[in-house]
């Protein structure tokens, strides 16, 4: 047995470091003098001490994370989003003006609607996690679906065509980029439902146009058209398995002309050697391109594609605007939902698509009967870096100065305040 003294001396010795501690040994030596009931008091203060040690290393971990936003997400304040909000009202209002109603659909769905819509390989890009109720649930990863399943349920007893427009954010897992990488992103869109044909077409078009020239982009714009039957058509032709096609899609869109031959030459002999399908992807829109595709392409299928892209050069020659279009077959669309028309938008200077769109006839299938549809998608941020290139009054929007009001009192200051807002000014009270 220890006395209170040997034990508190040991103590001290043992655990000075930690006041903590060495007053837990003192306070179990001075009652039961007990070497184990020092050690065991001993060990339970240590225990303490570093349990508090790592809530408080994974605190301040925790609030090293909490303080940094996560990547490929970004926050908006002052002109740029007054800017971003000014290009938002003045597209609604181009889709106001052609009667597009506006639609607000949910921010998290079951993912089937957008694996059945978008296709298995793109909406794998989506987050997705699960309910309470075990349901398979994602952030939003595009409209277009979520909109077709509306026309079909909800609104199919509405009279058609359905004309409804958007203004959300959609949200898809991306590979790290060192440019235009974002998690998060807010497209504008329009979707015409259950009107057929080359009609429907063009008022996407139309629209579209309209929207870039009200933004201030004639003259820097290229919209390019291409239709997803042609290459179906050829695929068909040649008796290419679901896998093959998909690699032969992503030949043609990168423009891989040494893997396009080395794919033609293992799985079609013929056409390797006459260059036919390898010429039709080249094809860049002289005005020669849409009857040299006609005369090189045999199946039924592509070439009903190319009449009604031949149906719309005409359109568009006619209206005055072929400098702001071009044919280009080379230029393909990854979501299975498209059935025909397929356009992309692109802006001069800009490295990346501002938007994209086109006919997805067979969408609405998935939840009832299918229906004519066509629509497109503006990308936000794309638009205002486009507009700070290339449009002076939108930059001009980004050093907006307000008129400070000043007066010793306060009634005159915050009248003064009202009279210049009734006028339209942007203040700011002075401090």
């Amino acid at each position: 047995m220890l006395g209170a003294e040997p034990a508190k001396q040991v103590a001290d010795k043992t655990w000075g470091a930690s006041p903590r501690i060495a007053a837990a040994a003192r306070v179990a030596g001075s009652t039961t003098g007990s070497l184990i009931s020092i050690l065991g008091a001993c060990a339970q203060a240590l225990f303490c001490h570093l349990l508090r040690r790592f809530r408080v290393e994974q605190m301040n971990d925790m609030l090293k994370i909490a303080s940094k936003t996560p990547s490929g997400l970004r926050y908006y304040s002052g002109t740029e989003a007054h800017l971003r909000r000014a290009v938002i009202d003045a597209v609604i209002e181009v889709f106001d003006g052609w009667s597009y109603d506006e639609i607000i659909t949910p921010s998290i769905d079951y993912y089937s609607l957008f694996e059945d819509g978008m296709g298995h390989d793109e909406a794998a890009h989506a987050f997705r996690f699960t309910d309470t109720d075990g349901h398979l649930l994602t952030l939003r990863p595009d409209v277009t679906s979520s909109v077709a399943r509306a026309a079909a349920t909800l609104m199919s007893n509405h009279e058609r065509p359905l004309r409804l427009s958007y203004a959300a954010n959609v949200f898809r897992q991306r590979s790290y980029s060192r440019t235009e990488w974002r998690r998060e992103s807010l497209q504008l869109g329009c979707e015409l439902i259950g009107l057929p044909g080359p009609k429907g077409d063009m008022e996407m078009l139309a629209i579209a146009v309209e929207v870039l020239e009200r933004l201030g982009l004639q003259g820097n714009f290229r919209i390019t058209l291409n239709n997803v039957e042609i290459f179906n058509g050829l695929v068909e032709q040649l008796g290419l398995d679901a896998i093959s096609a998909d690699q032969l899609r992503c030949l043609i869109s990168t423009r891989d002309s040494a893997g396009l031959e080395l794919f033609l030459s293992q799985h079609a002999p013929s056409f390797a050697e006459n260059g036919l399908f390898s010429h039709h992807t080249q094809f860049s829109d002289k005005r020669k391109t849409l009857a040299e595709a006609q005369r090189v392409i045999t199946n039924r299928r592509s070439l009903l594609a190319l009449d009604s892209l031949e149906w719309l050069r005409n359109m568009i020659d006619s209206l005055g605007l072929s400098e702001s279009f071009e044919i280009d077959f080379g230029d393909l669309s990854r979501l299975d939902y498209y059935t025909g028309l397929t356009f992309k938008i692109y802006v001069a200077g800009m490295g990346v698509l501002v938007g994209s769109g086109g006919r997805y006839d067979e969408l609405t299938a998935n939840f009832g009967l299918p229906e004519p549809s066509v629509g497109f998608v503006l990308d936000l941020d794309s638009l205002v870096k486009a507009l700070t290139l290339k449009n002076s009054a939108f930059r001009e929007m980004l050093h907006r100065n307000p008129l400070r009001v000043e007066a010793n009192n306060l009634a005159a200051l915050f009248s003064e305040a009202r009279q210049r807002r009734s006028n339209g000014e942007r203040i700011q009270i002075g401090s």
